[in-house]
C-alpha cells in the first residue's frame, strides 16, 4: 500500500475485540481518503489498495455502527463507503479488452464481493435503518439540505451493495442454501430497512427518491422468478404434480429407449477383433469405397466429419451467451420476498409505477433507467396473475398507453442493436426486458378474459379493441420475427417472442371468432411519382366520364344527406401548413384537391374539404357564405368538377418510361412517400398469411433444434405455427428444406420420441405430403436445397410456369433480325422516340414497348433502357431546319399585322412547337425587336397617343364604360383567343407594372352573391325599422375615420353593439350583407366575437361609406352600380394571370375621378361630387370596350394623378358593397366584361 495511503488509514483508529477506538484526526483522515479516491488513476489504484487494506471491514463498518452518534463523521464515512463500493461498471466504463485492465477489472470487483459479505449484518443495516427513520420523521420545513444528501447516500450505498454479482466459484451452494446475497436479504428484513423502502415507495412526499426505490426493489429480487416465490410455503397442487410426474416420465422413457438400443447394438458375443470392414455404395474420397476400422455396431453414427478439425466460428458470429440461471434461495428468505410483493402490490405499485413512469417520459431520469420500469411491471404482473388474480392491484400499468410506451422502447432497442453494434448485447438484454413486459401485458388481458366480473372481462375487450385495431401492435411480432439475430440475441429471447407470438395470435383468432365483422386499421406506403397520373387525369376528363362521376357523387352526397362524420372532419385540413406558398394562395390548390376528390367518387370527402375551405378562407364567399344551403354546396362541387383549374407545373426532372423502368429508375422516381392510413375489415386467415416467409419460419426452426431441451409448451408454440402454415395455409411446401427434414430425421429416429408426440405427429404429416407430391414432381427434391417463397410453393405444387408463362413471349431469329435491321436502319434518325418508330414497323403488332426494349438491351443494341426513355413533352423538336426557318418568316410576314400574331403562326406552323420556342425563334432571327410585340392586339379607335391629353372627360369616359358590358358573363367566345403562355403573362405582367408610375396594389373582388347595391340595402333595412342601427353603423365608421386621421395609423376596430337594437341587428343576415358590402370583417373563428373594420380602409373610405348609409343619400347611393356574379369557379380562377391588367384599367378610372374633382373645386359650382357619377342606366346602356390595352390609358393618366391631390381617393365597392382593402386577400379574380361600381368620397370642408 502506498505510505500516504497507510498513514491516513492508521490515522483512523483500530479496532480491539469488537471495540473501535478512533483517533483524534479520524474524521480528517476519511475526507483524505475521499481526496485520494477523487484523483486515483485509470487503473483504480487507490480502491484496489483500500480494498486489499480491508477498509471498510475493519475500519468504516465499525465506526458507523459505534461512533454513529457523531454526524459529521458519520456522514463522511457514508459518503467514502457510497465511493468505494461503485460498481466496477462504472469505475471503468465498460468490460476492459485489454489483459492488463482486465485484471484490474476482476481486482476491483473481488474486493466489492468482500464488501458485500461485510455488509451482511444485521447491526449495519439496523444503524442505516435507524438513521433513515429519524431522517424520514422529520418534515419537510424542518429538513435541511445536509438531510436530503444523507438519504439520498443511504439508498445509494444500498443500492451500490445489492448490485454486487455474486462470485459462483466461491459461492458452491445447491438450491435452498442461504448465499450472501440472501444472507444480505435476510439482515435487510431483520433491521426493518424493507419496511422503509415500502414507506418510500408509497408516501407521497417522498416520492423524489422513486427511482432509488425502484433499483433497490428490481435489486433484491434480482435471483428470483414470480412463480417460485408464489409457490414458497405452499404444498405443490395437483397440476403441479402431475407435471413433474410427466416430465419424469419421459426421462425415463428416454434412458430405457437408449438401453435398448445398446443393448440390440451388441453382439451376443463380445468380438476381441475390431477388424476393417468395407462399406458397399458409400464413396471415399477417391473412386473407391469407404474402408470402416472400427466396430459395426457404431456405424451408425459414421460420418464424412470425422476426424476433422473442428472449425473455429469467428467471434462475431457466434451465438448470443445466455444470462446466468437463476438459483432458488433458502425458504426464510422467499417467505419474506414474498410478504414484501403482497404488500407492495396492494400498497406502493400503481403510484410508485405512476410516478417513475412520468419521470422517464419527462426525461427527468438517467439514462436506461427504463430497464427498471420494465422488469418491476413484468416481475409483479406475472406475480399478481400467480397469486390470487386481482386487477385493481395493477390496473396503473394495464392500459393501451402501457402497449404504446412497451411498443416504442422495443423498436427504439432494436434500432440502437443495429447503430451501436460494439453494445449490441446491452441493447439485446433491454429489448428482451421490454419484450418480457409486453408479454405480461398480454397474458394479463388473457387472465382478465376468464374473470368472473362483467366490468374487468369488459375492460378487457376495451385493451384488445385497441390493441388489434392498431397496426403496430398487430404486426410488432412479424418484424421481430422477420428481424431476428442469433448473433445479438439469445435463445432465450426467442423463446419468449415464440411464445408471446403464439399468445398473442390465439387472443387474437378467440376475438375474431365472435364478431362477424373486424374493422381494423391499415397503413401502407404510398409512393408518389413525378408524372405518372397526369395522362390519366386528362383522359378522364371528358363530358360523359364527368358526368357518370357527378351522378355517383351525387347520389353519394344524398345518401347521407350532407352529413358528415367526426373522424373526416377533424381529419381535413384544406391547406400545407408546411408549404412555403402563403396561406391565401392555396386556395386554389384547395380547389383542385376538391376536384381529386370528386373525380375520385370521394363525395364526402369533397364536402369537406369545401367546408374547411369556407373556414380557412370566409373573404368573398368563395366557397360558399356561412349560411349557405346543401344545394348550395351541391351546385359548387358540380361546378369545381367541371372547371378547368390551374394545376402545378410538374417536375423538371426527365420521365422514364414506367413500363421499362428497373429497379434503380424506381427508387429514383419513388422519392416521395407517405402513409396512407385508412380502415379495412380484419380476415385472420389474411393475418396468418403473413407469417408463411421464410425469414420468419426460420427462428422458429432455429429453436425447434432444441426440442429435448424446450419445455413442453415451448415445443407446442413451435409445431402450433407450423400447424397453421402447413395444414391452415395449405403451404407445407415451405417446410421442403433439407435441414427441416434432417431435423425431422433426428426426431423420429430419437429413443425417447414418445415424448413428443405432437412433433412426430406433424413431422409424419409434412413427410407424407412431401412423398405423395414426389411422385408427381421428381423436381421436388432439387427443391429441396433452396428456401421457398409463396410463389415458388405454388410452382411445386400447381406446376411451372403456369405463372406468367404467357407474359414474355420468345423471340425468333427471324424477329430478332428484322429488330437489328430496323434499328441500324433509324438509329441515325432525328426521329424523337425510336421505340415508337420501331413499334408501328415490327410486323409483330402484338409487341408491347417493354418487351421490345428488353430485348434491344439482350441482344447489345443498347446499353442500357436509359438510352430508350420517352422524351419529354415539348422538347422532342429543338434545332430548325432551314426549311422550318422560312415557313416561319413567311407566315410572321403574312400575320405580323393582324391581332393575334404568335396564335396565327401556332395554326399554321407545320412542326409543332411550344409558344416559348416560337417567340424565342423570332427574337433570333430579328424579325422583332421584343416580346411585346406578338402579344395579342386588341381593337382601339383610330387616334394618335397625343390626342389623348386633349380629349374630353365625356369622350374618355364613353371610352372606358364601353368595356364594361351588360351581357352575360359566362359567354365563352373570347376565352380561348385570350389564352396566352404562363411566360408571357408574366413578362407582360412585369412590363405593365413597370410602366404604371404608382404603385398602388388595387384589387377587384369578385363575389358569389346576386343582391341590390349598398342605396337598395339601406332602403331595405329603413323598411325593416333598423334605422337606429344604421344610425350607429354611420357613427362607428365616422368615428373610426377621425381617430385613424388624429393617430396616423390605423388598427382593425371592432363594432360593439351596446343596445338591443344594435344587437338585433348584428344579428339580421340581411345587417350582415350590407356589412360584407362595405369592406367590414366577419369574426375570423371562434375567438373574435364582433365584426371588425379593416385595418386598411383609409378615413377617406370609411367617411364615403358612411355616407352612402344616409337615407337622403339612397338615391345617389342607389345608382351605383352592381359588380355581376361570375356563374363559373373556373372563369375566374382562369382569369388570376391577367389581374395585373385589371388593376391598371381600375388606377385609370380613379385618375378620372380626380380629375372630376379638380374641376369642381375649380368652378365651385356643386357641393356633392356624387352627382356627376353616371348613372345605373347610363352605364348598362354603355357600349363594349374596344380591345386597346390599358397600359396606355394609365400611362396617360398617371401624369394627372401625380399632378393632383392624392390624399384622397375614391371607395370602389363590389357587388356586395365591400370595400377594396389590403385586408382582405383576392378570391377570385373577375372577367374582362364586368360592372364597377363607382362611389366618389363626400369632402368634409372641416
Amino acid at each position: 500500500m502506498n505510505c500516504e495511503l497507510l498513514a491516513t488509514c492508521s490515522a483512523l483508529g483500530y479496532l480491539e475485540g469488537d471495540t473501535y477506538h478512533k483517533e483524534a484526526d479520524c474524521l480528517e483522515s476519511v475526507k483524505d481518503l475521499i481526496k485520494y479516491l477523487r484523483y486515483e488513476d485509470d487503473t483504480r489504484d487507490v480502491r484496489q489498495q483500500l480494498g486489499e487494506g480491508h477498509i471498510i471491514e475493519h475500519d468504516l463498518l465499525p465506526i458507523i455502527i459505534q461512533h454513529g452518534h457523531d454526524k459529521s463523521l458519520f456522514d463522511a464515512c457514508i459518503r467514502l463507503m457510497v465511493n468505494l463500493t461503485q460498481p466496477a461498471m462504472l469505475c471503468f466504463g465498460k468490460v476492459p479488452d485489454d489483459p492488463v485492465f482486465s485484471h484490474h477489472f476482476l481486482q476491483v470487483t473481488s474486493h466489492l464481493q468482500a464488501y458485500k459479505e461485510a455488509f451482511s449484518s444485521e447491526k449495519v443495516f439496523g444503524v442505516l435503518s435507524e438513521t433513515l427513520y429519524n431522517l424520514l420523521q422529520l418534515e419537510w420545513e424542518q429538513r435541511q439540505e445536509e438531510d436530503n444528501l444523507l438519504i439520498e447516500r443511504i439508498l445509494l450505498l444500498v443500492r451500490n451493495v445489492l448490485h454486487v454479482p455474486a462470485d459462483p466459484l466461491e459461492e458452491r451452494k445447491v438450491d435452498d442454501d442461504a448465499s450472501v446475497h440472501d444472507r444480505l436479504l435476510w439482515a435487510i428484513h431483520m433491521s426493518g430497512f424493507d419496511d422503509l423502502v415500502k414507506f418510500l415507495a408509497s408516501a407521497q412526499s417522498e416520492q423524489q427518491w422513486s427511482m432509488h426505490v425502484l433499483e433497490i426493489i428490481s435489486l433484491m429480487f434480482r435471483d428470483q422468478t414470480p412463480d417460485t416465490l408464489v409457490s414458497a410455503g405452499h404444498a405443490r397442487s395437483a397440476e403441479e404434480k402431475q407435471r413433474d410426474a410427466s416430465e419424469l416420465e419421459a426421462l425415463r422413457q428416454k434412458e430405457q429407449a437408449e438401453n435398448r438400443s445398446r443393448t440390440l447394438q451388441r453382439g451376443s458375443r463380445h468380438s476381441r477383433f475390431g477388424g476393417s470392414f468395407v462399406v458397399k455404395g458409400l464413396k471415399a474420397i477417391g473412386n473407391n469405397d469407404v474402408i470402416y476400422h472400427r466396430n459395426v455396431h457404431n456405424f451408425k453414427n459414421y460420418t464424412h466429419d470425422m476426424g476433422k478439425a473442428v472449425r473455429r466460428v469467428p467471434r462475431r458470429n457466434r451465438q448470443a451467451r445466455e444470462c446466468t440461471d437463476k438459483r432458488r434461495s433458502a425458504l426464510n428468505v422467499r417467505l419474506f420476498l414474498r410478504e414484501f410483493c403482497v404488500d407492495f402490490l396492494e400498497n406502493c405499485y400503481n403510484r410508485l409505477m405512476y410516478i417513475v413512469k412520468e419521470s422517464l417520459i419527462r426525461e427527468q431520469s438517467q439514462e436506461h433507467d427504463e430497464t427498471y420500469y420494465l422488469w418491476a411491471l413484468s416481475f409483479f404482473m406475472a406475480f399478481n396473475r400467480g397469486n390470487n388474480f386481482r386487477p385493481d392491484l395493477v390496473s396503473e400499468t394495464m392500459s393501451t398507453r402501457t402497449f404504446h410506451f412497451m411498443e416504442r422502447n422495443i423498436t427504439n432497442y432494436y434500432e440502437m442493436i443495429l447503430t451501436d453494434r460494439k453494445e449490441a448485447t446491452s441493447w439485446s438484454r433491454r429489448m428482451h426486458l421490454a419484450l418480457k413486459a409486453y408479454q405480461e401485458l398480454l397474458m394479463t388481458v388473457n387472465e382478465m378474459d376468464k374473470s368472473q366480473d362483467e366490468s374487468v372481462r369488459h375492460s378487457s375487450n376495451v385493451i384488445k379493441s385497441n390493441i388489434f385495431y392498431l397496426m403496430e401492435y398487430r404486426e410488432i411480432f412479424l418484424t421481430l420475427l422477420r428481424k431476428y439475430d442469433g448473433t445479438t440475441q439469445p435463445q432465450s429471447y426467442l423463446k419468449d417472442l415464440v411464445e408471446s407470438t403464439h399468445l398473442f395470435l390465439r387472443m387474437l383468432e378467440r376475438f375474431c371468432k365472435g364478431r362477424k365483422n373486424l374493422v381494423v386499421q391499415k397503413k401502407r406506403v404510398k409512393r408518389k411519382k413525378s408524372k405518372k397520373d397526369t395522362n390519366q387525369t386528362v383522359a378522364e376528363r371528358t363530358p360523359e366520364a364527368l358526368a357518370d362521376t357527378w351522378n355517383t357523387v351525387e347520389e353519394q352526397l344524398k345518401g347521407i344527406n350532407f352529413q358528415l362524420s367526426e373522424s373526416l372532419t377533424e381529419g381535413i385540413v384544406p391547406f400545407d401548413a408546411t408549404s412555403e406558398t402563403p396561406l391565401e394562395e392555396q386556395r386554389t390548390e384547395a380547389m383542385v384537391r376538391m376536384q381529386d376528390a370528386l373525380q375520385g367518387q370521394f363525395g364526402p370527402k369533397a364536402l369537406a374539404l369545401l367546408r374547411a375551405a369556407r373556414e380557412v378562407w370566409p373573404e368573398g364567399d368563395i366557397f360558399g357564405s356561412a349560411d349557405v344551403e346543401p344545394e348550395e354546396e351541391l351546385e359548387l362541387l358540380k361546378q369545381i368538377l367541371h372547371a378547368e383549374l390551374p394545376r402545378s407545373a410538374p417536375s423538371s426532372e426527365t420521365q422514364a418510361d414506367e413500363d421499362v423502368e428497373d429497379d434503380a429508375d424506381l427508387e429514383e422516381e419513388e422519392e416521395l412517400e407517405a402513409v396512407q392510413v385508412s380502415e379495412t375489415e380484419f380476415k385472420f386467415l389474411d393475418f396468418i398469411k403473413k407469417f408463411a416467409n421464410p425469414s420468419i419460419l426460420r427462428p422458429y426452426l432455429f429453436l425447434l433444434k432444441s426440442y429435448s431441451k424446450n419445455t413442453p409448451h415451448t415445443n407446442h408454440c413451435i409445431v402450433r405455427m407450423l400447424h397453421r402454415v402447413a395444414f391452415d395455409l395449405k403451404m407445407d411446401a415451405l417446410l421442403y428444406q433439407l435441414s427441416v427434414f434432417h431435423l425431422f430425421n433426428k426426431l423420429l429416429s430419437d429413443p425417447a420420441a414418445s415424448a413428443y408426440k405432437e412433433l412426430v405427429t406433424f413431422a409424419k404429416y409434412v413427410l407424407s405430403r412431401f412423398f405423395a407430391l414426389a411422385a408427381t414432381n421428381n423436381k421436388v427434391f432439387v427443391e429441396l436445397l433452396f428456401w421457398k417463397n409463396v410463389g415458388a410453393v405454388r410452382e411445386i405444387t400447381e406446376g411451372y410456369g403456369n405463372d406468367g408463362a404467357e407474359k414474355m413471349p420468345a423471340w425468333t431469329e427471324e424477329e430478332e433480325q428484322e429488330l437489328r435491321n430496323l434499328y441500324e436502319e433509324h438509329r441515325h434518325s432525328e426521329v424523337p422516340d425510336i421505340v415508337e418508330t420501331l413499334l408501328s414497323l415490327l410486323s409483330n403488332s402484338t409487341r408491347t414497348r417493354r418487351q421490345v426494349v428488353v430485348q434491344m438491351v439482350r441482344m447489345g443494341l443498347v446499353d442500357s433502357a436509359k438510352e430508350l426513355r420517352k422524351p419529354k413533352k415539348g422538347t422532342g423538336i429543338v434545332l430548325w431546319t432551314k426549311d422550318q426557318e422560312e415557313e416561319l418568316q413567311m407566315l410572321y410576314e403574312e400575320y405580323k399585322d393582324s391581332d393575334d400574331v404568335l396564335g396565327n403562326i401556332l395554326k399554321k406552323l407545320t412542326a409543332k412547337r411550344s409558344r416559348a420556342r416560337i417567340v424565342d425563334k423570332l427574337l433570333s432571327m430579328g424579325l422583332v425587336s421584343e416580346r411585346r410585340e406578338l402579344y395579342k392586339k386588341r381593337s382601339r379607335n383610330a387616334r394618335p397617343k397625343s390626342s389623348g391629353a386633349q380629349m374630353s372627360e365625356e369622350d374618355f369616359l364613353a371610352g372606358i364604360t364601353q368595356d364594361f358590358s351588360d351581357e352575360p358573363l359566362n359567354r365563352e367566345e373570347d376565352e380561348d383567343e385570350s389564352e396566352e403562355s404562363e411566360e408571357e403573362e408574366e413578362e407582360r405582367v412585369m412590363e405593365e407594372s413597370h410602366n404604371s408610375s404608382n404603385g398602388r396594389d388595387q384589387r377587384l373582388v369578385s363575389t358569389g352573391e346576386r343582391q341590390a347595391d349598398v342605396g337598395g340595402m339601406v332602403s331595405t333595412l329603413h323598411k325593416k325599422g333598423m334605422s337606429d342601427a344604421l344610425e350607429w353603423l354611420q357613427r362607428c365608421l365616422n368615428r373610426a375615420a377621425d381617430i385613424r386621421e388624429k393617430d396616423g395609423f390605423s388598427q382593425a376596430a371592432p363594432l360593439v353593439p351596446l343596445s338591443e337594437v344594435c344587437e338585433d341587428a348584428m344579428e339580421d343576415k340581411s345587417f350582415h350583407r350590407l356589412l360584407r358590402k362595405l369592406g367590414l370583417r366577419a369574426p375570423a373563428n371562434e375567438q373574435e366575437r364582433f365584426w371588425r373594420i379593416p385595418e386598411k380602409i383609409s378615413p377617406s373610405q370609411l367617411r364615403s361609406a358612411a355616407a352612402s348609409l344616409s337615407h337622403n343619400q339612397e338615391e345617389s347611393s342607389g345608382k351605383s352600380v352592381e359588380i355581376p356574379v361570375i356563374d363559373s369557379l373556373s372563369e375566374g380562377l382562369q382569369e388570376e394571370k391577367r389581374e395585373a391588367s385589371d388593376s391598371q384599367r381600375a388606377d385609370a378610372l380613379r385618375a378620372l375621378l380626380l380629375a372630376r374633382k379638380r374641376k369642381q373645386y375649380s368652378s365651385k359650382d356643386e357641393e356633392a361630387p356624387d352627382t356627376d357619377l353616371p348613372s345605373t342606366d347610363d352605364a348598362d346602356s354603355s357600349r363594349e370596350r374596344p380591345k386597346e390595352k390599358t397600359s396606355k390609358r394609365s400611362r396617360l393618366l398617371d401624369d394627372d394623378e401625380d399632378e393632383g391631390n392624392n390624399s384622397s381617393t375614391a371607395v370602389e365597392l363590389d357587388a356586395n358593397g365591400e370595400a377594396d382593402s389590403d385586408e382582405e386577400e383576392i378570391s377570385v379574380p373577375v372577367k374582362r366584361r364586368r360592372k364597377m361600381v363607382l362611389i366618389d368620397e363626400d369632402e368634409d370642408d372641416d
